[in-house]
């Protein structure tokens, strides 16, 4: 009987796809103390949007965070996510700003570094593989899982090789809207089975309901790991319960070595804190509702829960289905980019922006500019030539600066720092503060930024009483889904 592990993701995944990242650190440190018993193969605690939300809106140090979990979590290793050269922002960063996030995060104690790009560019993973390696954490090297017509079995049993060549300790399939079906499950991991000996993670999401089924054909298929949350913080955009992994591993003659009853009591306190979200209004229903068309719209759990808060904020939540319609034609339009972040908070900005404008790439963010222009890498497919003129229309021509050639940022960023705060900086604050510079500098003065950027600042006033601000976290002039 082959031993199944089980990651949680409850505090990182399961909290963006359901809280939209809102749960308090205390609340985190304490089922962290219950789930540390649990017996997992690991807790996923930090990175993906966590990063940014702990400066911006819980106002607290994202690096003290990571220590105090570090210290709740004794038993179990740590993992986190990061987006490759985008590190846990927008854009692409240089190499020394990457390499010190990197070490102080295994420092900090990071275990498993879950590594993506959201393109599946081996370009822009290359040198968070090599830091990860050289620090000594497991690089996991995820594969953001996709359908389209350039999307297939063997573009990922590709990519796998690439990625085996460049490193990879583990594989992830990560299916970020939960649009792995039990077909497709059991014949993608039968594929990668033939080209790698590695660990394989399933991480796919219960967004479209048919996880539980998923799951089942990804363990007769073989699957080492798969990723599930604390039941009431599970299922909808987020997460197969973890208590319903164990039952469907009994159906798959597949072994789970966890403390039941340390789980048990990981639930109980699970259970209370749910109520309070749903109480404060964070831990939204709705996104509890299967959405079985999320198989055509490919929309991330966390991009779902986002984009039902941004038209909440429009008075326009009426307007959802017509946004989940329009998002697979931006991105055929791109090119089938991956809907996983930034591309996800990307494509879903533009698809809004196309309902509530009227008129298709009326408006477009400079995200969206930068990513027709070449700066987010290679996209899987060729992008619509005339989409692709409407957009960079009046925008001058420039081209990305190779990842080698991007200035260390390091220096002037510490002296620009010290200057602000009128002290001596640390190198956590330094680098946080290249990353998310508003919010970062913000806290350190010990404010929260709680103003919304528009969308685009030339929006005439009468679009503006129509589309006012986004909830997105994207670079510096733009908002997130």
């Amino acid at each position: 009987m082959k031993e199944l592990l089980i990651n949680d993701v409850t505090v990182r995944d399961g909290n963006q796809s359901l809280l939209a990242t809102r749960m308090e650190m205390s609340d985190i440190l304490a089922l962290l103390t219950k789930l540390d018993k649990v017996g997992f193969h690991a807790l996923e605690v930090w990175g993906g949007a966590t990063f940014d939300s702990a400066f911006r809106f819980l106002k607290s140090n994202a690096w003290d965070n990571l220590r105090a979990i570090k210290k709740a979590c004794p038993n179990t290793p740590l993992s986190m996510l990061l987006r490759g050269q985008n590190l846990v922002g927008y854009r692409h960063y240089d190499n020394d700003t990457l390499e010190r996030f990197i070490k102080l995060a295994v420092e900090n104690g990071m275990n498993i570094i879950r590594c993506f790009d959201a393109l599946n560019d081996p370009n822009n993973v290359k040198y968070a593989f090599k830091f990860i390696k050289k620090y000594g954490a497991e690089v996991q090297a995820a594969i953001a899982y996709t359908v389209s017509p350039v999307h297939n079995n063997d573009y990922y049993a590709k990519l796998v090789k690439t990625y085996i060549d460049m490193g990879a300790d583990s594989i992830c399939i990560k299916d970020m809207a939960g649009i792995l079906t039990p077909k497709n499950a059991y014949e993608l991991i039968s594929t990668l089975r033939k080209v790698t000996d590695l660990p394989l993670d399933l991480h796919t999401h219960a967004t479209a309901n048919t996880s539980s089924l998923v799951m089942e054909q990804a363990m007769l298929a073989g699957v080492d790991i798969v990723d599930g949350c604390i039941s009431p913080f599970s299922g909808g955009t987020a997460h197969l319960a973890d208590e319903t992994i164990t039952e469907i591993a009994k159906l798959t003659d597949r072994k789970v070595n966890l403390n039941l009853s340390a789980l048990s009591d990981a639930y109980e306190l699970a259970d209370k804190l749910a109520d309070k979200y749903i109480k404060k209004g964070d831990y939204r229903t709705r996104a509890l509702i299967p959405n079985p068309k999320i198989l055509t719209y490919q929309v991330p759990g966390g991009m779902l829960t986002n984009l039902i808060s941004q038209l909440e904020q429009q008075n326009a939540a009426d307007r959802l289905q017509e946004v989940l319609q329009e998002v697979p034609n931006v991105r055929k339009d791109l090119g089938y980019p991956p809907l996983v972040t930034p591309l996800s908070q990307m494509v879903g900005t533009q698809a809004v922006l196309n309902v509530l404008l009227g008129e298709r790439y009326k408006i477009s963010p400079k995200e969206i500019k930068d990513y027709c222009q070449g700066f987010y890498g290679q996209a899987p497919s060729s992008l619509n030539e005339e989409v692709k003129t409407k957009i960079l229309s009046g925008v001058k021509p420039a081209t990305p600066t190779k990842i080698e050639e991007i200035p260390t940022a390091f220096d002037d960023a510490e002296a620009d720092l010290k200057a602000k705060l009128g002290r001596e900086v640390t190198e956590e604050e330094v680098v946080s503060y290249i990353v998310f510079p508003k919010q970062v500098l913000a806290y350190l003065h010990g404010t929260a930024e709680t103003s919304q950027v528009k969308a685009n600042q030339d929006v005439k006033a009468s679009e503006a009483n129509k589309v006012t601000s986004f909830n997105l976290y994207l670079p510096e002039g733009s908002d997130r889904t």
